[in-house]
């Protein structure tokens, strides 16, 4: 398995313009990782530049990820979200990655739920096609209420049936639907081609970003202070001989840089 950190890590800082992506892959490089995964929302630097200073230092780009969302009352809008899918498997090609990390769609209180997955599955299977004739895999992420749960990406998955579409394991999610995270994580198993390596911790009756499906309550930590299982799920990709990314995804609120830093020093000493 290979070590990678998600810009998203650094969302604020990013954002806030207190970090460009350049700073992002420089503050990996001196953390002694050399994967990043780069974002849509973060890409504003001339992407030569970036592929620049990614050769110059010896590193590669994990996944490139958009936020795409085919559930859509509009057909215009579910076709300009295929093309944003068209144009990130073609960004993911300049990046030399060979992996675009997607979502199924948001909910929408008009849009039944089997009609918004019947155009997930009509996306999938226009964008499809695409990726096959550019060597470039799908990460589908456990997220939201169309995909949430482990059974829910098989499903799409089986239902498109390519090996150009795989599960991005997004194992912090995986609470938010009540599943426990090793068991989902099994479930997935072979279908496994990206891992968004995160922790969450139930905080009770406390506010917080996060709840689950059942009203539950949750707050991003640093890894391995959560109640996420992390050296119970590293130990079983390593069984099942997964040669993949673990990608952390810090969404904690320590200040990013702390927490972002301190994530990686305990992903270093679990991976084997």
């Amino acid at each position: 398995m290979q070590l990678s950190v998600s810009a998203w890590c650094l969302q604020k800082k990013l954002y806030n313009k207190e970090m460009d992506i350049l700073d992002f892959i420089k503050y990996c490089k001196n953390n002694n990782v050399n994967n990043v995964e780069l974002l849509d929302c973060f890409l504003g630097e001339d992407i030569n530049k970036i592929i620049e200073l990614l050769n110059s230092l010896e590193m590669k780009v994990s996944s490139y990820s958009i936020g795409n969302d085919f559930v859509h009352t509009s057909e215009s809008q579910r076709e300009i979200e295929i093309d944003s899918v068209i144009t990130g498997i073609d960004t993911a090609v300049l990046l030399n990655t060979k992996l675009l990390r997607i979502f199924s769609g948001n909910v929408k209180d008009d849009i039944p739920f089997d009609l918004g997955k019947t155009w997930i599955i009509e996306s999938f299977q226009r964008v499809i096609k695409y990726a096959e004739q550019k060597d470039i895999t799908l990460v589908l992420e456990n997220h939201g209420f169309f995909a949430g749960k482990s059974s829910q990406v098989k499903e799409i998955i089986q239902l498109i049936n390519s090996p150009n579409l795989k599960s991005n394991a997004d194992v912090g999610n995986f609470l938010l639907v009540e599943e426990n995270p090793l068991t989902a994580v099994k479930s997935l198993n072979n279908d496994i081609s990206y891992v968004h390596f995160k922790d969450f911790k139930y905080v009770g009756d406390n506010p917080s970003i996060y709840s689950s499906i059942s009203g539950k309550h949750y707050e991003g930590t640093i890894l391995g202070k959560g109640d996420v299982p992390l050296p119970e799920i590293v130990n079983y990709l390593n069984e099942l001989g997964y040669k993949g990314y673990l990608s952390i995804e810090y969404e904690g609120i320590e200040d990013p840089l702390i927490g972002t830093t301190e994530s990686i020093k305990y992903a270093q000493s679990i991976i084997k």
